[in-house]
C-alpha cells in the first residue's frame, strides 16, 4: 500500500468493492491476449425478463463481438455457455455473428447450452463440452396457447428450418440426426425433445470434443498460433 495518506481511502475503497463484487481482496491483473464472453441464464432478446431472471442481453453482447473483432490486441475469442436458451431471433444473431468473425473462436459448454444455446455453441471454429454439461435439442414453440394462425404456423416453421440449417452447417451433425433429436418423444419428460448429456453431443457430432476450461484455453491458442503462421 502507498504511503501517502491520501491514497490510502482510496486504496480501502478498492479492496472493500473488491471483496464486495468478487469474494476475494485484490483481483489479479493479467493482459490476455484473447477475450472471455459469458452467455449465462436466459438470452434475452426482444422482450424484458423479469428482473428475478438471470439473463444475457443480446444487445450487450453485440457490440462486445464487433470490439473484438476490430481490436487488434485481442487474438481469439472464449465463448463460455451455461444457459437455458431464451429469445430465438437474438440467439441466432449472436450466433451468425460468432460464426461470422475473423479471430479464432472456441466455445465451451458448463452447466447447459440448451434450446438456442446449441447454435451458438456451435457457431465458434471449435467447441467443447463438459462431461456432466447438457444440451437440450427441441422444436421451436411460442407458448403453451394453441396457435390457430397459418401465418405462425409457417414462421415458426421456417424460423426452425433456419435454426437446422445453421446447426447442421456448423457442426458434424447431419439434417436428419438433427431433426431426429428434435422430435424424439422418448427422452425429455412431458415434451418432445432430446437432452445430451456431454459425451453423447460429441458422438453425435453436435459439439467437437469433450473438455473445461483447461482444454479450451489450450485450443484457443493453438488457433491463434496458427493464425499467426498464416499471417
Amino acid at each position: 500500500m502507498s504511503n501517502n495518506p491520501e491514497q490510502q481511502p482510496m486504496a480501502e475503497a478498492k479492496k472493500t468493492e473488491a471483496i464486495k463484487e468478487f469474494g476475494q481482496i485484490e483481483i489479479p491483473g493479467f493482459k490476455s491476449e484473447f477475450h472471455c464472453l459469458s452467455i449465462i441464464g436466459q438470452i434475452e432478446g426482444h422482450m424484458v425478463m423479469p428482473p428475478q431472471n438471470k439473463t444475457t442481453k443480446y444487445e450487450h453482447i453485440i457490440p462486445q463481438l464487433v470490439a473484438v473483432e476490430e481490436n487488434p490486441d485481442i487474438k481469439g475469442l472464449l465463448v463460455i455457455l451455461n444457459t437455458v436458451g431464451g429469445d430465438v431471433e437474438a440467439g441466432l444473431a449472436i450466433a451468425e455473428m460468432l460464426a461470422s468473425m475473423s479471430k479464432p473462436s472456441v466455445s465451451i459448454v458448463l452447466g447447459g447450452g440448451h434450446s438456442i444455446g446449441v447454435p451458438i455453441a456451435v457457431s465458434t471454429s471449435y467447441s467443447l463440452i463438459a462431461h456432466t454439461a447438457t444440451m437440450t435439442v427441441h422444436p421451436i414453440r411460442l407458448t403453451g396457447l394453441i396457435i390457430s394462425v397459418p401465418q405462425t404456423y409457417e414462421y415458426l416453421d421456417k424460423m426452425q428450418d433456419r435454426v437446422i440449417r445453421f446447426v447442421t452447417s456448423h457442426s458434424r451433425v447431419t439434417d436428419q440426426q438433427f431433426r431426429d433429436l428434435m422430435f424424439s418423444t422418448g427422452e425429455l419428460a412431458r415434451d418432445i425433445g432430446t437432452v445430451l448429456v456431454g459425451k453423447d453431443a460429441v458422438d453425435i457430432g453436435l459439439i467437437d470434443a469433450i473438455g473445461g476450461v483447461k482444454e479450451a484455453v489450450e485450443h484457443l491458442r493453438r488457433l491463434i498460433a496458427q493464425e499467426g503462421k498464416v499471417h
